[in-house]
């Protein structure tokens, strides 16, 4: 059963709305269940990716989690936009979904930042291990089960 108006975090998706990180799109039951369909697509993927390609497994999980979590935001009628970018996605989730969902979305922070570092190397990031591909696929698992429920609850994001 749908809720008739999500109050958690309110004052930081205004703020972020505000500022242009979020922009506010019709909200998109279908779209939502397109991109969790592409997240579990994408978990299955990295899992299959895992020993030959790491950096890919473990980016298609970070897109897993990415596009999930963007699911949760599409229902509601919200969208990241160019400004905010993944870190709008981060944020937005972890100030509507805490405390339940904190940690989950800290490790999804992790999983952003790991794969700027893959994406944009220097000479002194450590590349992506496979305990680290591991560690990705079972959050993103996690993070696109706890989106497909709150896909099925999220009321569009009123003022």
């Amino acid at each position: 059963m749908a809720v008739r108006r999500w109050e958690v975090g309110r004052d930081a998706v205004d703020r972020m709305l505000a500022i242009g990180e979020l922009e506010r799109v019709p909200a998109n039951r279908e779209h939502a269940g397109h991109l969790l369909g592409l997240a579990s697509t994408h978990v299955h993927s990295a899992t299959r990716l895992s020993d030959d390609d790491p950096e890919l497994a473990f980016a298609a999980a970070y897109d897993a989690a990415r596009k999930a979590l963007t699911a949760a935001l599409a229902v509601q009628g919200l969208r990241p936009t160019t400004r905010g970018r993944h870190v709008a996605v981060r944020d937005a989730a972890l100030a509507q979904f805490s405390p339940s969902f904190a940690a989950l979305i800290k490790r999804f922070d992790w999983m952003r930042r790991t794969r700027n570092d893959s994406e944009y190397p220097d000479l002194d990031s450590p590349g992506i291990f496979p305990e680290d591909v591991a560690e990705a696929i079972d959050y993103a698992t996690e993070i696109v089960e706890k989106a497909v429920r709150l896909v099925e609850t999220l009321p569009p994001y009123g003022r």
